[in-house]
C-alpha cells in the first residue's frame, strides 16, 4: 500500500471517522462528534470534581478526617444523572440511525437493464431509484458487477447524485470493504450478503480505500477506488467497458481451438 494512502487511512479525521463523500458518512461523523462532546463534558466534570476534592480535602497536620458513612441524596443524584446521560445518548443515536441506514431520494436516475429495486435486506431507497452493484472480495482484488452484467476490477465508477446500493460478498476468505469517506467498514463474508449504500455528488472525485480484514499474504495490495463521473459519462463508460468485455470474449473464443490439445496418436 502506498505510504501516503496508508497514513491517510490510519489517521482518518484524526478525532473521528472520515466524511465528506456521502450523506451516510456525514451523518456517522456528526453522531460521533455529538457522543464525543457529551463524553468530554462527563470526563471534565468527573475529573475536575475529583481534582478539586483531592486538593480541597487533602490531609493536613493536626486535623482528623470526618467519618462519613454515605450520602443518600448524592448517591441517588449521580446514579440518576448517569442514567439520563445514557438515555440521551440512546435517543440521539436512534434519531441519527435512519439517516445512516436509509438513503435519501436520489437526485439523478440511471436507467439500466435489469436494475433491481431495494428488497427487505438492502437499504430502502425512496422511489426505488438506485444503482445496485455487487461487490465481490477475492484474493486479492475487488470485483464490481453492474446490473447489466458488466464488471470491472479495483476501480468502481459511479454517476454523481445517484444512490448506489452495494451487495457485498466474499468469494474465498473474509474481506472487508472500506472506503473511509463513503462510510464505515462492511465485511465481505463467503456465503453471506452484506449491504451498504452511498451517494457521491462531486463529479471528478476519487475516493480511495482498501480491504480492512487480514485476508492473506497480499492483503496490503487489495486496494479499492470509487471514481465519480457525470451520469452521461457513466453511461459512456459502461458502454465502453461492455464493448471491451465482449471483444475480449470473442478473441478468447477464436483462440480456443488453437489452444486445444492435439488428439493422441493411435498406437501401432
Amino acid at each position: 500500500m502506498p505510504r501516503a494512502l496508508g497514513l491517510a487511512v490510519l489517521f482518518a479525521d484524526a478525532i473521528g471517522p472520515e466524511s465528506g463523500g456521502s450523506p451516510n458518512a456525514d451523518s456517522t461523523h456528526t453522531l460521533w462528534v455529538i457522543v464525543l462532546i457529551i463524553a468530554l463534558i462527563v470526563l471534565i466534570g468527573v475529573e475536575g470534581l475529583l481534582l478539586y476534592t483531592v486538593i480541597r480535602f487533602r490531609a493536613r497536620k493536626h486535623r482528623e478526617a470526618a467519618q462519613i458513612h454515605g450520602n443518600t441524596r448524592l448517591e441517588i443524584g449521580w446514579t440518576v444523572g448517569a442514567g439520563l446521560i445514557v438515555v440521551a445518548l440512546t435517543i440521539v443515536a436512534f434519531i441519527s440511525l435512519p439517516d445512516i441506514q436509509d438513503p435519501e431520494k436520489s437526485g439523478q436516475s440511471v436507467s439500466l437493464a435489469g436494475a433491481q429495486v431495494a428488497s427487505v435486506n438492502p437499504p430502502k431507497v425512496p422511489g426505488g431509484k438506485q444503482l445496485r452493484i455487487d461487490v465481490n472480495g477475492q484474493q486479492y482484488v475487488w470485483r464490481y458487477t453492474y446490473p447489466d452484467g458488466t464488471y470491472s476490477y479495483t476501480d468502481m465508477v459511479v454517476p454523481a447524485g445517484q444512490t448506489v446500493v452495494l451487495r457485498i460478498r466474499g468469494q474465498d476468505v473474509d474481506h472487508s470493504w472500506w472506503i473511509p469517506k463513503l462510510g464505515g467498514k462492511f465485511d465481505a463474508i463467503p456465503g453471506y450478503d452484506n449491504y451498504t449504500w452511498f451517494k457521491a455528488n462531486q463529479v471528478g472525485a476519487v475516493y480511495r480505500g482498501q480491504c480492512a480484514e487480514l485476508c492473506g499474504r497480499n492483503h496490503a495490495n487489495m486496494l479499492a477506488t470509487v471514481s465519480v463521473v457525470s451520469p452521461p459519462a457513466f453511461k459512456r463508460w459502461l458502454a465502453s467497458k461492455k464493448a471491451q468485455i465482449n471483444a475480449a470474449n470473442k478473441d478468447s473464443a477464436a483462440a480456443a481451438p488453437l489452444l486445444s490439445p492435439l488428439p493422441a496418436r493411435p498406437g501401432r
